[in-house]
């Protein structure tokens, strides 16, 4: 089978390391990355010998590239006229205006959660939706805090047959290379209420009834979330069982804070550099197992989610639905894993 030739549009924080994860992968090949103009994220597309263009087609902007020393092969519309698929992984609102050249070049399309579902109509997470994804003409990648909601909620759902949830996001108020957001010296209530994230849950997941608050906390390194959520009468399960259908689900890791001494997320950012992640990046949503606990038919836990990474991995099996390759969602994320290891001689 010929590889998937794949655009990636916004070399920056999300596209940069979409960018490996597809260069990862056996079936898929990028045909190349975009920037708005030279910088030191132009550098490491070269080194990563991914072909550069420019977001934009207006020459003037394209022969800055030459002026700076980088080589451009075109415009996004020259690029857009060379793949089979684009990921979109630029600046949040220019999803509308992207969406028309994408139709227009008859390519399909990935959106990230920074768009809302009704620009695409579709919205997709490995574990929920997969095979309502399968070529499809586009979609949307939900944020990195539905990913982590649905990791968690979906397998529970599958068990219970019924799942009602009340949620709060503890978000981190900016990356950390985003000197430009705060709060620096506050806690700040996100006053819709309820937040976009839990009800995004039901875009990719409709049978979870979920809302959600989110409060933005001076940090940058990962959101994390408190979960109360109400089981089924007669579920029969327990917090022991609910933690082994955890362990047994693709892209979340369990460990115990008190015994493994990582009770913050500073800690398991900590962890994600020590056991050698790129960027110490973390795909994998981070629940502490000892604090989880099911009493009666209430669930209580908490979760972390590193938001930079977590919805990679989701957007290499939304490329593989797209393009009706691989139909079993966990066969997609045991091949997009796995190669994802090896790239990074991750043991």
């Amino acid at each position: 089978m010929s590889q998937i030739k794949v655009a990636i549009n916004g070399f920056g924080t999300i596209g940069k390391r979409v960018a490996d994860a597809v260069d990862a992968q056996e079936d898929m090949i990028i045909i190349g990355v975009t920037k708005t103009g030279p910088s030191f994220g132009c550098e490491l597309a070269v080194k990563r010998g991914f072909p550069l263009f420019c977001t934009s087609d207006e020459k003037d902007r394209i022969d800055k590239f030459k002026d700076e020393g980088y080589e451009c092969s075109g415009g996004i519309s020259d690029l857009l006229h060379l793949c089979d698929v684009v990921v979109d992984c630029s600046p949040g609102k220019l999803g509308e205006s992207n969406l028309v050249k994408y139709k227009s070049a008859n390519v399909k399309y990935i959106f990230q959660g920074g768009e809302k579902h009704e620009l695409t109509g579709l919205s997709y997470t490995s574990s929920a939706n997969h095979t309502e994804n399968l070529n499809a003409p586009g979609t949307r990648v939900v944020s990195c805090n539905t990913t982590g909601l649905s990791r968690t909620l979906v397998p529970l759902y599958e068990i219970c047959g019924s799942l009602k949830v009340e949620c709060t996001m503890i978000r981190r108020s900016a990356d950390p290379g985003d000197s430009s957001k705060g709060p620096i010296n506050a806690i700040k209530p996100v006053l819709k209420v309820p937040s976009h994230h839990g009800p995004d849950v039901m875009t990719v997941k409709p049978e979870i009834e979920i809302n959600s608050l989110a409060v933005a906390v001076p940090t940058t390194i990962m959101h994390v979330h408190s979960i109360v959520a109400d089981l089924p009468d007669g579920h029969g399960q327990t917090t022991e069982s609910i933690l082994e259908i955890w362990k047994n689900t693709p892209r979340v890791i369990l460990m115990n804070g008190l015994k493994d001494k990582i009770s913050t997320t500073a800690e398991v950012m900590e962890m994600a550099r020590d056991i050698g992640r790129k960027w110490g990046d973390l795909h994998e949503i981070f629940v502490w197992e000892d604090g989880v606990k099911l009493i009666k038919n209430k669930l209580y836990y908490f979760q972390a989610i590193h938001q930079e990474s977590d919805v990679i991995p989701e957007n290499i099996d939304c490329i593989r639905a797209l393009m009706g390759v691989e139909s079993d969602w966990k066969k997609s994320v045991n091949k997009t894993d796995l190669a994802i290891s090896n790239y990074y001689n991750i043991n």
